[in-house]
């Protein structure tokens, strides 16, 4: 069984801190790394943030069928790869998934055992603030992210689990307890069970 721990949320929505955090805690923590299209952002590591690839490579990744899921996201693809998911989750491994919308769904339905959690600003109003940052009116990228944010919520019934990331040690304690809850899920704990039922006959 694969275990992997889904996390989404519409772009500002500082779902990146809260992995940052919840990954630090929690060394025993796998992180899936996507492949993707787009260029590196300042101080992004290649290897660590994202596999940057060319389109050229990513399509023949495509033609290979090296993908569990992927999505093109604001002119950019992305995409999760088997050889992420076989190396990094199961036989007691679990994986972090920083994927969107598109990505979650595609995971679900292949492993209908992950969890999914969706973080949420607290209001539209603060998440036009945190895309707008230091700009007086939203920018044309900033309004394209906030239609695809709309977009995405509008999706919420695909989670499990939902987290508001108003206050951000509130947020990071919320998810340090749906981490704690994934690990005593029954899946992963029945065997303990069973070993008692040996020990009484």
């Amino acid at each position: 069984m694969n275990y992997i721990i889904i996390i989404s949320g519409p772009s500002g929505c500082g779902k990146s801190t809260l992995i940052r955090e919840l990954l630090a805690e929690f060394p025993e923590l796998n992180f899936s790394v996507s492949h993707t299209t787009r260029p590196p952002r300042k101080n992004e590591i290649p290897g660590k943030d994202y596999h940057f690839v060319t389109a050229g490579e990513f399509q023949k990744m495509l033609r290979g069928d090296q993908f569990v899921e992927w999505a093109e996201v604001h002119g950019h693809r992305y995409g999760t790869s088997w050889k992420e998911i076989r190396t990094k989750s199961g036989q007691g491994k679990t994986l972090v998934l920083d994927i969107d919308v598109q990505g979650a769904r595609s995971i679900k339905r292949q492993f209908p055992e992950a969890m999914a959690i969706f973080v949420i600003p607290p209001t539209l109003a603060a998440l036009k603030k945190r895309l707008r940052q230091r700009e007086t009116r939203l920018n044309p990228e900033a309004r394209k992210r906030l239609q695809a944010a709309l977009s995405e919520l509008r999706a919420y019934k695909l989670y499990d689990y939902v987290i508001i990331n108003d206050k951000l040690a509130t947020a990071q304690a919320d998810l340090r307890s749906l981490y704690a809850a994934f690990g005593l899920r029954m899946s992963r704990n029945q065997d303990k069970i069973k070993k008692l039922l040996r020990g009484h006959k």
